[in-house]
């Protein structure tokens, strides 16, 4: 049984590092919707502050087991407007794992069944153009290319249809993705 709410839309932006997301996802919020940023991107941020090692670098399951607890938290508290932009959702911790060659834990399988975001999943191909890598995103283009394939390959096999988004700038990206969901 997967939890669903009558007209809230939770819209997630996938894909690999690097290719637009967060960009795009700020442009909406300055356009006034409701976005929630991503968790892996937090909890470095946190992690490197506290001295913790619950990093993709260092203990990588601690690392995903935060991801998920704040991917869920996300999920319930996106409630009070009839639209939410997600950087990830659920799913990504999935294609995380699988890039990283780990094992999927029961609790994430469950969580991916049962907490569903919107069937339309935007995908962000890789860009080379853009990507650059800072203190939060170590990763090579290279492995940037190999996460975008495990996310494809994770959202369609969770039941979500991929929209892929074309290599705009942020403002038309935007204005691509609300006019795909017929938003104003």
């Amino acid at each position: 049984m997967s939890i669903h709410q009558q007209g809230l839309q939770r819209v997630i932006f996938t894909g690999g590092p690097g290719s637009g997301k967060s960009t795009t996802l700020l442009r909406l919020h300055d356009m006034g919707y409701c976005t929630v940023s991503e968790s892996g991107r937090d909890i470095i941020k946190q992690q490197m502050q506290c001295g913790g090692d619950a990093l993709p670098w260092c203990n990588t399951l601690a690392f995903a087991e935060l991801m998920l607890q704040q991917d869920i938290d996300a999920f319930y508290h996106a409630k009070h407007a009839p639209v939410y932009f997600f950087d990830r959702g659920i799913p990504d911790i999935a294609g995380y794992l699988t890039t990283i060659e780990q094992a999927i834990p029961e609790k994430l399988t469950k969580a991916i069944a049962q907490l569903r975001y919107t069937s339309q999943v935007f995908i962000f191909p890789p860009w080379r153009a853009i990507y650059c890598q800072d203190a939060q995103r170590k990763q090579s283009f290279t492995i940037a290319v190999q996460t975008y394939e495990a996310m494809v390959a994770v959202y369609q096999r969770s039941g979500y249809h991929l929209i892929t988004v074309p290599r705009l700038c942020a403002k038309e990206r935007a204005e691509f993705i609300l006019q795909t969901l017929a938003l104003p």
